[in-house]
């Protein structure tokens, strides 16, 4: 494979990062694979017999909630154990050291496992959601939940060997709302194949991406939409932007 030479210019990069005074920073799923996190993408990505595609929609869990919950709950158990890498902690830590001098930087992750805030992450949207929230189905309460397991009928469930049998729990018995009186079945608050992002928190990315004065893409293909966007929408008002990834990407020659 002969990869075209990125143009790894870090003296202009440092540059021009030396004068940023509010970096956005970009995040996908290559910034959580070196924490071990499974992201099932591409081939074996699966769980079972699914892939993330067909479980991570809202038909899917319309028609079988207690199969959809084994998944998440299994992703929950399995991101318990995962620890930041260097790349979340570089990131926290440029927040940190940056926010000394009155500079800020912003994480704009499309990561639903966290470990952006567990790294040290102050500034951060997630516009995917998280593992770690449930929304209501019924009062569209949504809450943090670190619980494991997150109710007692998925404990020991979720195995994601494609002989495991469905546990097949009654509704009754899956998370639930705990507001007062509500009773609602809870769904992970992430957002979901055909489902669409959250609109404060797209105006929040948009407020970023129209201040930022430096844009860094990091561990994203930069080909789910609307993420795949934002970056270009920077780069074509005259923004730098870098990437950071292991390999050229469809973007890469958008960029600075």
């Amino acid at each position: 494979v002969r990869f075209s030479s990125p143009r790894t210019d870090m003296a202009d990069f440092r540059e021009v990062f030396a004068k940023a005074k509010h970096i956005a920073i970009i995040t996908g799923a290559g910034v959580s694979a070196e924490s071990g996190v499974p992201t099932f993408r591409g081939a074996g990505g699966f769980w079972r017999k699914w892939q993330a595609q067909e479980l991570a929609t809202p038909g899917a869990f319309a028609r079988n909630p207690s199969r959809v919950w084994e998944f998440y709950h299994y992703r929950r158990e399995v991101m318990l154990s995962k620890h930041p890498n260097p790349a979340h902690i570089a990131i926290a830590e440029c927040e940190k050291r940056l926010s000394k001098q009155g500079r800020s930087v912003v994480v704009i992750t499309q990561n639903i496992d966290e470990l952006h805030r567990k790294a040290g992450t102050k500034h951060l949207l997630e516009i995917h959601g998280s593992l770690f929230k449930t929304r209501c189905t019924n009062c569209g309460n949504v809450a943090a939940n670190y619980k494991s397991p997150i109710c007692p009928a998925l404990a020991g469930k979720g195995a994601p060997d494609p002989e495991t049998e469905d546990a097949v729990i009654p509704v009754e018995d899956l998370p639930q709302c705990e507001e007062d009186g509500c009773n609602g079945l809870l769904r992970p608050h992430v957002v979901w194949f055909g489902e669409t992002l959250d609109p404060d928190i797209l105006t929040a990315v948009e407020k970023e991406l129209e201040i930022c004065d430096l844009c860094l893409v990091v561990g994203t293909s930069s080909v789910v939409y609307p993420a795949a966007m934002f970056a270009p929408q920077v780069s074509a008002r005259g923004v730098p932007v870098a990437e950071f990834n292991m390999e050229a990407t469809p973007a890469t020659d958008r960029f600075r």
